[in-house]
């Protein structure tokens, strides 16, 4: 029985259903059962006050049924058709489902195309709250028709973490068919053990198996799964991954960690705010008042999550090129202080050709593997694409040394890679070569302030060249918005 306090907790809540749980693998029949349990679902969610969106795979799988076509072809063209066919079928089946409970939907079809665009994306994200604030269920699928590999997603997965995080959702349910994350296939492997708590994605990675999972009718398994949950874990979204079997599982999910919150709540007769779920030890909790959990997985939040501009840079735009910059400018950017903003002096090189206002790599130069035995500490350092920790004898010498006019005997002792380092006072003149002993690794992405070209130009110099060299200067900062990869 649910109590009056919980209803009140209400929340945002995105539910994405694969192709394999809304049509039969092999007839391509929609499984009518799961997706009439998936819309009562909906409307007891509602009926407590949470806001829900949908997001729906199976506009191919419609499209061959449709056809009569056995199996998803492997020509783009092909699969472009069938999801044209397939789409407004699909669609009109969730309406009439809906319909039942005189409950209205809203079709939004994207492609990360659609959202690259700051106007757009805000455009997108503002009709989805809009459509929440009048009672609409949005139903959010890509747009396959028109999407080719740049512009993709890559999976519906990945949609709908991107989609949690463009509203802040609280909660993203990935449906799927087991009932949790297992170190291996459950249906394969009898020995296979079920993870309830992820507190760090990149760390179950090496303790789980996600090669052999998903199904012939859509993209993704059990990995395409956990790269929604970093996603969307990165911008204070609870993702959660159960049975689709069951939809009417998520309000016994949703129950277990609201009861979880108020329970949390200090004994003492003083007014407290209800805790947020990625505040509390849930392993412990659990213990501690022997609640029944619902069999799921669930990725915990981040508690200083990423939000709007940088998560809108990080998940949803294709880069178009990289800047390389140095390990200095990596351990400042790496500080939350830093506020994301890339100086050209941290800037040792230019990959690629891109416009002012695009997508770039953030890119770091290091040692490849294959030289590590002849590296010291700091090379090895570098060579997994990690900035060393500068303690602050170490800060205060590069600090000196950029200030400094006669710094040569200090140069001398470092290497190529670390003269633009850390203060915007220093001009680097020296060109970085390209050699087979380094090569460059993603560390994260920003939004270029000024095209490739520009950039090239005034890489590793002092901020009031740019006008000099450029013949304006919008900002001195040549990259911002910049999420560093923890």
């Amino acid at each position: 029985m649910r109590s009056s306090k919980q209803r009140t907790l209400s929340s945002t809540i995105v539910i994405k259903l694969g192709t394999s749980s809304i049509v039969h693998e092999e007839t391509h029949q929609p499984l009518l059962s799961i997706l009439s349990s998936v819309v009562e679902t909906v409307i007891d969610l509602r009926s407590q006050g949470h806001k829900v969106v949908l997001v729906s795979s199976g506009a191919i799988g419609v499209g061959l049924r449709t056809m009569n076509i056995p199996q998803r072809p492997k020509s783009l063209f092909k699969k472009q058709a069938l999801s044209a066919i397939g789409q407004g079928r699909l669609i009109a089946l969730w309406d009439n489902l809906f319909g039942q409970f005189d409950q209205r939907i809203a079709q939004i079809l994207l492609t990360r195309g659609d959202i690259s665009d700051r106007t757009r994306y805000l455009n997108a994200v503002n009709t989805i709250r809009e459509l929440l604030s009048m009672g609409v269920v949005p139903i959010v699928n890509e747009n396959d028709t028109i999407s080719v590999s740049e512009i993709k997603f890559g999976d519906n997965d990945t949609l709908s973490a991107i989609t949690s995080s463009m509203i802040h959702a609280d909660y993203l349910f990935l449906l799927t068919d087991v009932d949790g994350l297992y170190t291996a296939n459950p249906r394969k492997d009898p020995t296979a053990r079920k993870i309830d708590i992820v507190t760090s994605v990149t760390d179950i990675r090496a303790q789980v198996s996600t090669s052999t999972l998903g199904s012939s009718l859509g993209t993704g398994g059990m990995e395409t799964k956990l790269i929604a949950a970093e996603i969307a874990t990165a911008a204070g979204v609870t993702t959660i991954i159960t049975s689709s079997k069951l939809p009417s599982m998520i309000i016994d999910i949703i129950d277990y960690y609201t009861a979880l919150r108020l329970m949390s709540l200090p004994s003492s007769g003083t007014a407290s705010p209800i805790p947020k779920l990625q505040n509390i030890d849930l392993g412990q909790v659990n213990i501690a008042l022997d609640l029944r959990r619902p069999p799921h997985t669930v990725f915990k939040s981040s508690t200083v999550p990423t939000r709007d501009l940088k998560a809108w840079t990080s998940h949803t735009l294709y880069p178009a090129g990289g800047v390389i910059i140095d390990i200095g400018a990596h351990t400042v950017l790496s500080r939350r202080e830093s506020g994301g903003r890339l100086l050209p002096a941290g800037v040792i090189g230019v990959r690629g050709s891109f416009a002012s206002g695009q997508a770039v790599r953030i890119l770091v130069r290091c040692l490849p593997e294959a030289v590590l035995g002849e590296t010291d500490d700091t090379s090895a350092t570098l060579s997994l694409g990690r900035a060393p920790a500068l303690g602050p004898e170490a800060e205060s010498a590069f600090a000196s040394f950029s200030r400094s006019s006669s710094s040569s005997s200090i140069a001398d002792d470092l290497t190529s890679d670390t003269r633009t380092v850390i203060d915007d006072d220093f001009s680097a003149t020296d060109e970085v070569e390209e050699s087979d002993s380094w090569e460059v690794k993603e560390v994260g992405r920003g939004l270029a302030n000024y095209n490739s070209v520009q950039i090239s130009r005034v890489k590793g110099l002092n901020s009031s060249r740019i006008p000099q060299l450029l013949g304006y200067a919008d900002t001195e900062y040549v990259v911002e918005n910049i999420t560093i990869r923890s």
